[in-house]
């Protein structure tokens, strides 16, 4: 967390440091918004907002040349331009003064701690119209006026990030203003919407900032299908109502990523290393597993229920999740890959507990677990995991649990020893077994490929000889039998 707010002259004395990159455009301008709030808190600054008096673009272009930097234009309607790289020590976003004036400019931002300018030529110190100062030294969010977050309910998401980001504390009638304005996320652009999302997954403890925003009210307007499993009960294996089961996944995957010790053990560091890789849409693989831990459960609502017996159920919840949570994505205009990681994510979050019945598994059981869940096997793994540990009701043993544990652990060693083995090499290609068996090439060789791979993997075969005979037999035991090649396996999570 940010350090308390030093005294005022030390503030004053940080604050300042900004101003020497900026002495071309002294005169023209203030430093405002959250790079002022850090640069008063000591917080180190990546980044910098002015707003400037008449022409952005030419303002930018002096700032540029100045350094030998690179500027661009961030947006048509509010002539914001962009200035970074060579001598700046930081990024400089330029925007003209809005409202004609600089009161009206910081009328329009949303909590006070925002709401301070420092003038680019330094006279006169911090202007502090709303209070802003007073709220950093006690650590507080409040709004500039009532409709701040009704004007932009994006606003909300961001209260809750900053909130989180800064370890404020958000004021009792901000937090009333934010669950009214919260309602109206949906008018936003899903854009903007998700870049806060991004941002409050990338954050430590990234599971605080969506319990956060379920407290605001933003979630269920963020993500309108986990509103409807508020209080919707589940089976006497679990001991929250769906939509508290969803925030304790989340939260243990979270865990597991910041510190996969406690479950993996040895392997713990190549999943610390796996879930730190970059995925996309500028989240790692581990954050975006987060992602996939808010909707793995997200059609239970739409799926549940109840036996004649008054057994509870959510049939095809994981199917009908995966559905679900691909539209919630094309939604929320995320990118393609990280849609269907997030999609496979729920797809495939439930299989692994169910093999623990069937334990211990033969490697090539695995090996078809392993390939159901490719490329996100570790992290469909965690999920699993943290979606055990989240589940103990009154029917939920400890030893149930340990079991899962322990699969996960084995089914985790047999996927990074299949990685470092590398991929197996097919010893006959499709079109050879295609002439071999006098038939063309299509889809019925996929299936063979796949069972041949297996015999492969477990060693029963060997060489090319090896490979032509198991691929004759199995030919003649699929045609003669059913009269046709069956299609593919891989993926069923047989």
């Amino acid at each position: 967390m940010p350090a308390e707010i030093p005294d005022p002259a030390a503030a004053a004395s940080a604050a300042a440091r900004l101003l020497p990159p900026l002495a071309p455009l002294a005169g023209r301008g203030w430093v405002v918004g959250g790079g002022l709030r850090d640069a008063l808190l000591g917080v180190p600054v990546a980044d910098v907002d002015l707003a400037v008096v008449g022409d952005a673009a030419e303002a930018a272009r002096t700032l540029a040349r100045a350094h030998g930097a690179a500027r661009f234009r961030l947006s048509a309607d509010f002539g914001a331009w962009r200035v970074h790289g060579g001598r700046l020590p930081f990024v400089v976003d330029l925007t003209p003064l809005q409202g004609g004036s600089l009161e009206a400019d910081l009328a329009r931002r949303d909590v006070t701690v925002n709401a301070l300018a420092l003038p680019l030529d330094g006279s006169g110190g911090v202007i502090d119209p709303y209070g802003g100062m007073e709220d950093l030294r006690r650590r507080r969010l409040r709004l500039v006026r009532p409709s701040a977050l009704r004007d932009d309910p994006v606003r909300v998401l961001r209260l809750a990030r900053l909130g989180r980001q800064l370890g404020f504390a958000i004021d009792a009638e901000a937090r009333v203003r934010a669950r009214e304005a919260a309602a109206d996320l949906g008018r936003s652009a899903p854009e903007r919407q998700m870049d806060e999302l991004r941002r409050i997954l990338r954050q430590p403890e990234p599971w605080r900032g969506i319990e956060l925003l379920d407290e605001l009210g933003a979630l269920g307007a963020l993500v309108p299908e986990l509103e409807q499993a508020r209080g919707l009960e589940q089976n006497a294996y679990h001991h929250r109502d769906v939509l508290g089961h969803v925030l304790e996944v989340v939260r243990r995957a979270g865990e597991i990523a910041a510190d996969p010790e406690p479950v993996f053990r040895a392997l713990a560091p190549r999943v610390a290393a796996r879930l730190m890789e970059p995925l996309a849409d500028e989240m790692t693989r581990g954050r975006a597993l987060l992602l996939g831990a808010l909707l793995h459960d997200v059609a239970k609502p739409a799926t549940r229920m109840v036996t004649p017996e008054g057994r509870i159920g959510f049939p095809r919840h994981d199917e009908v999740g995966a559905a679900m949570a691909d539209a919630w994505c094309r939604r929320m205009r995320t990118s393609t890959r990280l849609r269907e990681f997030v999609v496979l994510l729920v797809r495939r979050h439930l299989p692994l507990g169910f093999l623990v019945h069937r334990a211990p598994l033969s490697l090539r059981e695995i090996d078809r677990y392993l390939r159901s869940t490719a490329p996100a096997e570790i992290e469909v793994i965690v999920l699993s995991v943290a979606d055990r540990l989240a589940t103990r009701g009154p029917r939920t043993s400890d030893s149930a649990i340990l079991r899962h544990l322990a699969l996960a652990r084995e089914v985790l060693r047999v996927h990074l020893e299949l990685v470092d083995r590398g991929p197996i090499r097919p010893l006959v290609n499709g079109a050879e077994l295609a002439r071999e068996l006098g038939r063309p090439v299509g889809p019925w060789l996929r299936p063979l490929l796949d069972a041949l791979r297996e015999e492969q993997l477990v060693g029963r075969v060997r060489d090319r000889e090896g490979a032509l005979r198991f691929a004759r037999s199995w030919h003649e035991r699929h045609s003669s039998s059913t009269g046709t090649v069956p299609m593919s396996t891989a993926g069923s999570g047989a």
